[in-house]
């Protein structure tokens, strides 16, 4: 299932890059020109060079949605990495077309869950369990995986409703399994009260994950070892740090943070909550935040009358969401005003119908719950 050092990779301490202003200048005249033709979707860790050319910014539950709402622009141009590409192209419209500015703008954490391995594993699951299991994976993953999930009476979901995806699937099924990130699924089903002695973590490449049969017969949580490693990088000590400095400050943590930094948060969400926490608190607040450093300087940039720290003294920045730059932007966007395109996110039909299916399915789970919540 893969080598540690790859996934550690994905992260780097934060670098400040400006682009050539001639190169936004000609990105500004080129969008205004297609207008009629694309829509540019921008993801939070993007860089600010980048992002400023974003029709709609958000994470990747907010982009989905735009994506599929968005029906009349040929071109769905996505400042993001491959899998909200791949997720894009599964709930767009058959005319459109979802193009990435750099086609090696992966993610480790979905790579973490390859198809063969979580089939493999699947298997030995169900060997051993005969009660309904049902699939949960994380949207950083891969279209097949979402295809799968589909197929085995699954969802979708993302940090922003883990919580709401695990509710309905634990009214189907005794058992979740859930993929890739330990973090999130763990961290969703602590806060849900489930004993830890009910969640177990398949371990890669140990012998039934490194548990027992009857570790397995007890799971109501069987977490894919797995996890992101730019919010894997945050520690209690960089809390422990915080709050020894500043005795007022308010600690908010992705849910891809490893137990104790959410423990020890006050608070912890997805980038649309984070955002909007930050937003509803009064001037003079102090935020430490816990996510990649893109998104936690434009928050102190957003709020100038708050003070706004990453966790990390050095700041985590995702390297491969940092391979899109405004200088592949504009080559997208040269080639498309030449009658070219280029670096198009393509899924196959076969895992297309079965990945929309899991895509549409969180759709709906979220809004029935928001509809329930308010009658």
């Amino acid at each position: 299932m893969g080598n540690a050092t790859k996934y550690e990779n994905g992260v780097e301490p934060f670098k400040d890059i400006k682009s050539d202003i001639k190169v936004l200048e000609k990105i500004s005249k080129l969008k205004d020109k297609l207008s009629d033709k694309i829509i540019i979707l921008g993801h939070h860790y993007e860089s600010d060079d980048l992002i400023q050319f974003a029709d709609i910014r958000g994470d990747s539950f907010k982009l989905s949605q735009e994506a599929a709402k968005n029906k009349d622009k040929e071109f769905i141009i996505f400042c993001g990495v491959n899998f909200m590409a791949e997720s894009a192209d599964i709930i767009s419209s058959d005319f459109q077309k979802v193009i990435i500015p750099d086609v090696e703008a992966g993610c480790p954490l979905a790579d973490f869950a390859l198809l063969p391995n979580v089939e493999k594993v699947w298997n030995e699951i169900n060997s051993i369990v005969k009660q309904k299991i049902i699939p949960i994976t994380y949207i950083n993953s891969l279209a097949n995986l979402k295809s799968f999930v589909g197929k085995n009476g699954g969802s979708v979901c993302t940090s922003s409703n883990a919580s709401k995806i695990f509710d309905w699937a634990m009214e189907r099924g005794k058992k979740i399994f859930f993929f890739p990130d330990k973090y999130l699924g763990g961290n969703t089903a602590l806060a849900k009260k489930i004993d830890k002695k009910n969640i177990i973590l398949w371990k890669r490449n140990k012998k039934l994950g490194g548990n027992s049969k009857e570790e397995i017969l007890n799971a109501k949580i069987i977490l894919w070892d797995g996890y992101c490693s730019v919010h894997k990088r945050f520690k209690l000590e960089d809390v422990q740090r915080l709050r020894k400095k500043y005795p007022k400050i308010k600690i908010i943590s992705h849910p891809e943070c490893n137990f104790e930094v959410i423990k020890n948060s006050d608070e912890s969400g997805s980038t649309g909550h984070i955002i909007q926490a930050i937003d509803n608190s009064p001037d003079g607040s102090i935020w430490g935040v816990g996510t990649e450093q893109h998104l936690v300087n434009r928050l102190q940039e957003m709020y100038p009358k708050k003070k706004i720290l990453s966790l990390s003294k050095n700041g985590n920045q995702c390297v491969t969401m940092s391979k899109n730059t405004p200088e592949k932007l504009l080559n997208i966007l040269e080639n498309l005003n030449n009658g070219k395109i280029i670096n198009q996110v393509i899924v196959n039909d076969e895992v297309k119908k079965y990945a929309k299916i899991s895509l549409e399915r969180m759709i709906n789970i979220s809004a029935n719950s928001v509809n329930r919540r308010f009658k």
